[in-house]
């Protein structure tokens, strides 16, 4: 052991590989505007979101590109106790697809995304994004607007899995619909940013397509929990949408499908992840299962697993120490001691947390 080696005592406690959160953003406001604000108030805020849950690395899939590259920049610099920080940057709608929902907030905060008139306007984009270190694309292939979904035509969708395929990168849908989901497939993109919760449903010939193309599925069940509420639906609905989202990763899953963990944290503010580790138990995950979703699926969908999301010899020192044992008891995931990332803590708990 080194000379100058931490001890920590973890009588009592469960060690893992350090969690990925593969849905983040890093839209919150007191993230944005981040070259206004401190190194202690920016790791306040990475801690309340993201390392008081045991994440040390998050794939943020939609944020404004030079804020959270100036965020990761501070990290890497041991300014910020925060975690690796991977990054889709703006994301891609159809024209004028912006969705509804975002809009008010976005004029709040002064963010305005891109809007790409033309085909050649997005892949040119593409370029832009990764150059300036984006890690990954994201896509709306369905995009809210009022009462109704707005589809990404397929030629605009594949001219940007293409182009984000020719220079390494893995592509992102938030598909809201089966026609969003379609869309995915027909397109080549490698991650459901979600489930879906319209009324259609996921037949085995969808289940067949997706697992075909090696697409990874991120549920994100707490939001549709969230949304359920925040839109007033009654209890009888909230339950259904709820359960029709449960069902839906029941069948993926069950099929030998890839799931990866994520939360939407940053869009929704329920940072507590109890409920969503619940919800993936009650859709039939062992806890193995969802280990797998927080450590090695991510690492190696991500082209990480040469040095992540396991615990050996000439690996990242990435660790999450949890109190109690969350292989007989699920909650405990939720319970973090210390989250370490490169060997040094970022979050230390409390016995109370």
């Amino acid at each position: 052991m080194p000379h100058a080696a931490t001890v920590i005592d973890c009588t009592g406690m469960t060690v893992t590989a350090g969690l990925w959160n593969s849905h983040v953003h890093i839209l919150p406001a007191n993230l944005l505007h981040a070259d206004k604000k401190s190194g202690s108030q920016l790791t306040v805020a990475l801690q309340a979101m993201l390392t008081r849950w045991g994440f040390t690395t998050v794939f943020d899939v939609a944020s404004v590109l030079a804020n959270t590259s100036g965020i990761r920049t501070r990290i890497a610099s041991g300014e910020i106790l925060g975690p690796r920080i991977l990054t889709t940057g703006e994301p891609f709608f159809a024209p004028h697809g912006v969705p509804g929902y975002v809009s008010k907030y976005l004029d709040e905060n002064n963010i305005i995304l891109p809007d790409d008139v033309t085909v050649v306007d997005a892949v040119e984009r593409v370029q832009r994004e990764i150059r300036a270190g984006a890690d990954g694309i994201k896509i709306f292939a369905g995009s809210i607007e009022g009462d109704g979904v707005l589809l990404m035509s397929l030629g605009r969708a594949r001219a940007i899995v293409q182009e984000a395929h020719r220079l390494r990168r893995p592509v992102f849908v938030h598909p809201s619909n089966l026609a969003g989901i379609n869309i995915a497939l027909d397109s080549g993109a490698d991650v459901l940013a979600h489930l879906t919760s319209d009324g259609g449903t996921w037949s085995p010939v969808l289940i067949g397509r997706m697992r075909a193309a090696h697409m990874s599925l991120i549920p994100t069940l707490t939001l549709f929990d969230v949304e359920a509420k925040k839109g007033g639906a009654p209890p009888d609905v909230q339950q259904k949408i709820v359960e029709r989202a449960v069902a839906r990763l029941r069948a993926y899953s069950a099929a030998g499908g890839d799931i990866l963990f994520g939360t939407d944290v940053g869009y929704i503010y329920q940072f507590d992840t109890s409920e969503e580790y619940a919800l993936m138990q009650r859709a039939g995950l062992t806890f193995p299962q969802i280990l797998a979703s927080l450590t090695t699926n991510p690492a190696h969908r991500f082209g990480f697993s040469d040095h992540s999301g396991r615990i050996a010899v000439k690996m990242d020192a990435d660790l999450t120490v949890f109190r109690g044992d969350p292989a007989t008891d699920l909650s405990a995931l939720s319970r973090v001691s210390y989250t370490i990332r490169a060997g040094r803590v970022i979050f230390r708990g409390t016995p109370e947390q």
